[in-house]
């Protein structure tokens, strides 16, 4: 091998390395403001059923947003649906809590596992169960796209004391 193509060999080679890190940092540095991002999401759809104000949590929501809450079988769309869904939670059950325990990001995805507790008005006790909530994101990781709750309905009614075939009164 000659010097000049030893040397050309030698350029390239670190070219293709120092991009390669580049690369590397960029990726890393991208990962880590989106996980930023979506760990904030997260936290302020914690802190928006943590809230008294319902708008909090359509507010995290694309326009067209779904919510759908799987133990009670109810689906919501849009911001305004979301928020009145927030509204009467808080009506139906005091101290409406959510503690996020993890959560994990997988492409547009966040899976939040948490507790979820409050006092059903008029039940004799309070609960306190574990929950599950998928977080499908736009694009940007800026808003909720969808929200799917999973918990036990049969578990909060039984730790309130209610029978499981309890209803909520009508508004």
């Amino acid at each position: 091998m000659t010097s000049r193509t030893l040397r050309t060999l030698t350029v390239v080679t670190a070219t293709v390395a120092l991009c390669a890190t580049a690369h590397a940092a960029h990726a890393a540095h991208a990962a880590q403001d989106g996980g930023r991002r979506t760990s904030g999401i997260a936290a302020a759809w914690a802190r928006a059923w943590n809230g008294t104000d319902p708008r909090a949590l359509g507010a995290l929501f694309t326009a067209d947003g779904t919510y759908t809450d799987e133990a009670v079988g109810v689906t919501f769309r849009g911001r305004t649906e979301i928020a009145g869904w927030k509204a009467r939670a808080d009506t139906l059950i005091d101290d409406v809590h959510v503690t996020v325990r993890s959560t994990r990001l997988d492409g547009d995805r966040i899976t939040v596992r948490a507790v979820y507790s409050g006092h059903l008005k008029g039940a004799p006790g309070s609960f306190a169960v574990p929950m599950t909530t998928e977080l499908d994101l736009d694009r940007a990781h800026c808003r909720i796209v969808a929200d799917q709750d999973h918990y036990s309905l049969a578990t909060v009614l039984a730790q309130s004391g209610l029978p499981a075939d309890w209803t909520p009164p009508t508004p």
